[in-house]
């Protein structure tokens, strides 16, 4: 499992939209499992499930994007799972550390153009 997590401020709809194409985009074998999306007042929140195809572990790695928003003000976190061959440890994660560093790089290029 690798995780990251960001404070910034943005559009909720705009940086979500923005992810997701990112992540839909940045792989041939990505797809979109599900999502949820849930709002109280000023409090948006959304849950995005994607997975692609590692050649490095010829598995599939999984990634859960979640984007909470109160205005402008946002919190996102991406955790990957799976990609790994081992039975009780695990090994070879650099599927899941790829798969996240999609995101890692969309998030920071995102801020840095403001």
């Amino acid at each position: 499992m690798a995780k990251y997590e960001k404070h910034l401020r943005a559009d909720f709809q705009a940086f979500l939209d923005y992810l997701f194409d990112g992540v839909m985009n940045g792989s041939s074998s990505a797809s979109y499992e599900d999502g949820s999306d849930w709002q109280s007042g000023g409090v948006r929140v959304a849950v995005r499930v994607f997975e692609r195809y590692s050649i490095m572990g010829g598995n599939r790695v999984s990634m859960t994007l979640t984007l909470t928003g109160n205005g402008d003000e946002l919190f996102l976190s991406a955790i990957t799972a799976g990609g790994s061959q081992a039975l009780f440890w695990k090994i070879n994660t650099v599927g899941e550390e790829s798969f996240l560093d999609c995101v890692i790089d969309l998030a920071e290029r995102y801020t840095a153009e403001g």
